[in-house]
């Protein structure tokens, strides 16, 4: 396997992976391969982003998309979006995807990582067990608008 950075032809390929971890259980999204290119593509084309892709046999298999955000304790990495196949769920992409992300913050001055996800999920004990601690006094709010 093999983690590089991801360039602008690697998007739909990673499109492909987003939709084949988040339109099954138990997420259930339903993702097509035009809205899942275009979300990607908002991060890639985004100031400041930061995207890493596991490759295998050439293919992605799992990503991390994420930007540098100003912060006033120190510049932070917020990811916006892990994701791995379901086919390599389980077998250390994800842990080796938030290792070079571990690397890259410190070759590059950012002393924290930043995600949100949802704690009824499996990806919150994923997380938890990558040192990820949950901020309490944080709440993710929203209102649908008609």
């Amino acid at each position: 396997m093999d983690i590089r950075h991801i360039e602008q032809s690697d998007i739909a390929s990673c499109a492909a992976v987003f939709m084949a971890a988040y339109n099954r259980m138990p997420w259930n999204y339903e993702w097509t391969p035009d809205a899942a290119t275009r979300y990607l593509t908002e991060y890639f084309t985004a100031k400041d982003f930061v995207g890493l892709a596991a490759f295998h046999q050439g293919r992605p298999i799992g990503a991390v998309f994420a930007h540098r955000k100003t912060w006033w304790t120190g510049d932070q990495l917020y990811i916006d979006e892990v994701f791995v196949d379901a086919d390599s769920q389980g077998k250390g992409v994800g842990n080796m995807l938030l290792e070079v992300a571990d690397q890259y913050c410190s070759q590059h001055g950012i002393t924290r990582i930043t995600l949100m996800t949802n704690r009824f999920m499996p990806a919150f004990k994923f997380y938890q067990r990558n040192d990820f601690v949950k901020a309490d006094q944080f709440a993710l709010l929203f209102r649908e608008v008609e």
